[in-house]
Protein backbone atom coordinates (compact mmCIF):
# COMPACT_ATOMS: atom_id res chain seq x y z
CA UNK A 1 0.00 0.00 0.00
CA UNK A 2 1.13 3.65 -0.39
CA UNK A 3 0.34 6.78 -2.03
CA UNK A 4 1.62 8.55 -5.20
CA UNK A 5 -0.14 11.81 -6.08
CA UNK A 6 0.75 13.48 -9.33
CA UNK A 7 0.18 17.79 -10.22
CA UNK A 8 -0.32 19.98 -13.02
CA UNK A 9 0.10 23.82 -12.04
CA UNK A 10 1.03 26.40 -14.19
CA UNK A 11 2.67 24.36 -16.85
CA UNK A 12 4.65 22.42 -14.49
CA UNK A 13 4.07 18.87 -13.26
CA UNK A 14 5.24 17.09 -10.22
CA UNK A 15 4.40 13.30 -8.98
CA UNK A 16 5.37 12.19 -5.35
CA UNK A 17 4.87 9.12 -3.68
CA UNK A 18 5.85 7.54 -0.11
CA UNK A 19 8.58 5.12 0.46
CA UNK A 20 6.36 2.59 2.54
CA UNK A 21 6.18 -1.38 1.93
CA UNK A 22 3.93 -3.25 3.51
CA UNK A 23 3.47 -7.26 3.95
CA UNK A 24 -0.33 -7.43 4.28
CA UNK A 25 -2.22 -5.37 6.49
CA UNK A 26 0.23 -5.71 9.76
CA UNK A 27 3.61 -4.83 8.84
CA UNK A 28 5.64 -2.72 7.15
CA UNK A 29 8.67 -4.36 5.83
CA UNK A 30 10.57 -1.15 4.08
CA UNK A 31 10.47 2.38 4.92
CA UNK A 32 12.21 3.84 1.87
CA UNK A 33 11.25 2.52 -1.24
CA UNK A 34 11.36 4.73 -4.19
CA UNK A 35 7.89 4.26 -5.69
CA UNK A 36 8.18 7.46 -8.18
CA UNK A 37 11.28 7.43 -10.88
CA UNK A 38 12.97 8.70 -13.98
CA UNK A 39 12.46 6.00 -16.69
CA UNK A 40 13.35 6.66 -21.10
CA UNK A 41 16.48 8.73 -20.68
CA UNK A 42 14.74 10.80 -18.24
CA UNK A 43 11.93 11.79 -20.33
CA UNK A 44 9.21 10.12 -18.13
CA UNK A 45 8.05 9.96 -15.00
CA UNK A 46 5.90 7.15 -13.57
CA UNK A 47 4.41 6.34 -9.91
CA UNK A 48 3.02 3.06 -9.08
CA UNK A 49 0.79 1.34 -6.34
CA UNK A 50 0.48 -1.89 -5.58
CA UNK A 51 2.45 -5.06 -5.31
CA UNK A 52 5.83 -4.22 -5.97
CA UNK A 53 7.47 -7.08 -8.22
CA UNK A 54 4.21 -6.34 -10.27
CA UNK A 55 5.01 -2.78 -10.91
CA UNK A 56 8.30 -3.74 -12.23
CA UNK A 57 6.98 -5.75 -14.71
CA UNK A 58 4.95 -3.02 -15.81
CA UNK A 59 7.60 -0.49 -15.76
CA UNK A 60 9.66 -2.89 -18.48
CA UNK A 61 6.47 -3.50 -20.27
CA UNK A 62 5.96 0.74 -20.02
CA UNK A 63 9.49 1.45 -21.29
CA UNK A 64 9.29 -1.19 -24.35
CA UNK A 65 6.25 0.50 -25.37
CA UNK A 66 7.74 3.45 -25.26
CA UNK A 67 10.60 2.43 -27.18
CA UNK A 68 8.29 1.40 -30.01
CA UNK A 69 5.74 4.81 -29.98
CA UNK A 70 9.18 6.54 -29.86
CA UNK A 71 8.65 8.16 -26.65
CA UNK A 72 5.34 9.16 -26.95
CA UNK A 73 3.51 8.86 -23.77
CA UNK A 74 -0.02 8.93 -24.80
CA UNK A 75 0.17 5.72 -27.62
CA UNK A 76 2.85 4.02 -25.49
CA UNK A 77 0.22 4.00 -22.17
CA UNK A 78 -2.73 3.19 -24.30
CA UNK A 79 -0.61 0.27 -25.67
CA UNK A 80 0.29 -0.72 -22.50
CA UNK A 81 -3.28 -0.80 -21.26
CA UNK A 82 -4.21 -2.85 -24.11
CA UNK A 83 -1.74 -5.46 -23.47
CA UNK A 84 -2.21 -5.20 -19.39
CA UNK A 85 -6.08 -6.25 -20.67
CA UNK A 86 -5.07 -9.02 -23.02
CA UNK A 87 -2.34 -10.70 -21.98
CA UNK A 88 -3.08 -13.41 -19.43
CA UNK A 89 0.10 -12.84 -17.90
CA UNK A 90 -0.01 -9.08 -17.54
CA UNK A 91 -3.65 -9.80 -16.08
CA UNK A 92 -2.50 -11.03 -13.06
CA UNK A 93 -0.62 -8.41 -11.92
CA UNK A 94 -1.68 -5.62 -9.54
CA UNK A 95 -0.55 -2.47 -9.47
CA UNK A 96 -2.05 0.75 -10.65
CA UNK A 97 0.56 3.68 -12.57
CA UNK A 98 0.69 7.49 -12.48
CA UNK A 99 2.89 8.08 -15.89
CA UNK A 100 4.27 11.87 -16.88
CA UNK A 101 6.02 13.81 -19.23
CA UNK A 102 6.18 17.58 -20.34
CA UNK A 103 2.93 17.73 -21.47
CA UNK A 104 0.86 14.77 -20.76
CA UNK A 105 -0.35 13.34 -17.33
CA UNK A 106 -2.52 9.87 -16.93
CA UNK A 107 -3.19 7.00 -14.65
CA UNK A 108 -2.85 3.49 -16.50
CA UNK A 109 -5.16 0.70 -15.08
CA UNK A 110 -5.54 -3.17 -15.26
CA UNK A 111 -8.97 -2.32 -16.90
CA UNK A 112 -7.30 -1.03 -19.83
CA UNK A 113 -7.80 2.52 -18.83
CA UNK A 114 -5.89 5.18 -19.63
CA UNK A 115 -7.40 8.52 -18.03
CA UNK A 116 -6.35 12.20 -18.11
CA UNK A 117 -7.61 14.26 -15.00
CA UNK A 118 -9.91 16.43 -15.61
CA UNK A 119 -8.63 18.53 -12.54
CA UNK A 120 -4.79 18.40 -13.40
CA UNK A 121 -4.71 16.47 -9.80
CA UNK A 122 -4.48 12.09 -9.81
CA UNK A 123 -3.59 10.11 -7.36
CA UNK A 124 -3.67 6.14 -6.73
CA UNK A 125 -2.91 3.83 -3.81
CA UNK A 126 -3.90 3.52 -0.29
CA UNK A 127 -4.06 6.83 0.30
CA UNK A 128 -4.92 8.52 -3.05
CA UNK A 129 -8.43 9.57 -2.11
CA UNK A 130 -6.81 12.27 0.71
CA UNK A 131 -3.95 13.19 -1.11
CA UNK A 132 -6.25 13.95 -4.22
CA UNK A 133 -8.46 16.03 -1.92
CA UNK A 134 -5.96 17.69 -0.55
CA UNK A 135 -4.31 18.72 -3.74
CA UNK A 136 -7.31 20.09 -5.36
CA UNK A 137 -7.77 21.96 -2.06
CA UNK A 138 -4.54 23.06 -2.55
CA UNK A 139 -4.33 24.23 -6.55
CA UNK A 140 -7.61 26.04 -5.66
CA UNK A 141 -6.85 27.93 -2.73
CA UNK A 142 -2.91 27.89 -2.65
CA UNK A 143 -0.41 29.71 -4.33
CA UNK A 144 1.90 26.46 -3.96
CA UNK A 145 3.60 25.41 -7.19
CA UNK A 146 3.35 22.02 -9.10
CA UNK A 147 6.08 20.08 -7.04
CA UNK A 148 4.96 21.59 -3.35
CA UNK A 149 1.34 20.43 -3.86
CA UNK A 150 2.20 17.02 -4.83
CA UNK A 151 4.62 16.79 -2.05
CA UNK A 152 2.21 18.13 1.02
CA UNK A 153 -0.35 15.94 -0.80
CA UNK A 154 1.64 13.33 -0.14
CA UNK A 155 2.62 14.08 3.28
CA UNK A 156 -1.37 14.94 4.41
CA UNK A 157 -1.94 11.08 3.15
CA UNK A 158 0.81 9.84 5.26
CA UNK A 159 -1.07 11.84 8.09
CA UNK A 160 -4.47 9.92 7.58
CA UNK A 161 -3.59 6.51 6.18
CA UNK A 162 -1.40 3.99 7.96
CA UNK A 163 -0.44 2.48 4.67
CA UNK A 164 1.63 5.67 4.00
CA UNK A 165 4.50 7.07 5.44
CA UNK A 166 6.25 10.52 5.32
CA UNK A 167 9.23 9.30 3.86
CA UNK A 168 8.29 11.15 0.09
CA UNK A 169 10.30 11.23 -2.95
CA UNK A 170 9.22 13.76 -5.87
CA UNK A 171 9.91 14.25 -9.56
CA UNK A 172 9.06 16.82 -11.79
CA UNK A 173 8.82 18.66 -15.39
CA UNK A 174 9.50 22.89 -14.84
Amino acid sequence: MTTIAAVRKDGHTAIAGDGQVTMGEKVISKGNAQKVRRIFGGKVVIGFAGGVADAFTLQDWFEKKLEVHAGNLRRAAVALAQDWRKDPTLQKLEALMIVMDEHDLLMVSGNGEVLEPDEDVVAIGSGGNYAQAAAMAMIRHTDLDAKQIAKEAVDIAGSIDIFTNHNIIVESFD
